[in-house]
């Protein structure tokens, strides 16, 4: 069963996304998409950086699914951000995506070391290039990742389009709620990526003590709460099962009670880099 949510543009986008973060390209990644597309998920996350555009791509293709069916997110890596080098970057993604068209397009990181002295101007410079894109059909939703709320202000002053997506770090661990809040006074969509707080949220002992009582794993339990939140999960993986169970999380509801456990457990798992402070 699939579930979606509506972006402020009217194009729907489902619940739950498969992430590609980490996967290796070609037989991995393949094979993992593959798997994700035969256990039902018709949204894939990639990114340019992944370096598997290609494989993703590959599994697409091979799999028969009419394109309309699915949900295809990249996104634009910190070396580029003048017009003509986003507009070659998107290009190079379709190329290898082997598709006419991009349903999410997103700036990776707001303040790459790349453009740190001047990443107010290189934003907005991009964000020109990728409403262009929009316009002509080329994607259709737009976005950002790893934004705050100064980073979006900042974009508002020129965007002629806001963001319809920010995808950030986000899990019981560190749940950013002051750019959760500020997207969504903005009809922004919230994304998780990292979701599972890259597996140290599994050595809570309360989690595993909540999956038990409903029968299901951490995992899944993590990412209802997600849901619960309106929130968007990417989780990820290449383990057949757990690209399976990972799914599984339209049939059961927590009840307020242990949502509100599971948002107590701030700071005992991973946390957010700051996007201001990245080296890369």
């Amino acid at each position: 069963m699939q579930e979606y949510y509506t972006l402020s543009n009217g194009v729907t986008i489902p619940k739950v996304g498969f992430g590609t973060w980490q996967t290796p390209s070609g037989e991995v990644a393949e094979t993992s998409v593959a798997t994700a597309l035969e256990v039902g998920y018709r949204h894939l996350d990639t990114a340019a950086i992944y370096g598997n555009e290609e494989s993703v791509g590959d599994a697409v293709r091979k799999s028969g699914i009419d394109r309309s069916e699915l949900f295809i997110t990249t996104k634009l890596w910190n070396d580029k951000r003048t017009y003509e080098e986003v507009y070659e970057a998107i290009q190079e993604s379709l190329n290898k995506l082997q598709t006419t068209y991009i349903d999410l397009y997103l700036i990776h990181w707001p303040n790459p070391v790349a453009i740190r002295e001047n990443w107010e101007g290189a934003n907005a410079e991009a964000w020109r290039a990728i409403e262009d894109a929009y316009d002509k059909g080329i994607i259709r939703a737009i976005g950002v990742s790893n934004f705050r709320q100064h980073h979006l202000e900042a974009l508002f002053k020129t965007a002629r389009i806001k963001p319809m997506v920010n995808q950030i770090f986000y899990n019981p661990s560190d749940m950013q709620l002051d750019v959760v809040n500020f997207n969504n006074e903005h009809g922004i969509l919230t994304e998780a990526y990292s979701p599972l707080g890259t597996g140290k949220i599994f050595e809570i002992a309360e989690l595993n003590d909540i999956a038990l009582r409903y029968e299901k794993t951490p995992a899944q339990i993590v990412l209802r709460w997600c849901l619960q939140n309106n929130i968007l999960p990417l989780p990820k993986s290449v383990t057949e099962s757990r690209i399976f169970e990972n799914f599984q999380v339209f049939d059961f509801d927590l009840n307020d009670e242990d949502m509100a456990l599971i948002s107590s457990f701030a700071g005992q798992a991973s946390e957010a880099l700051n996007p201001d402070e990245t080296q890369f």
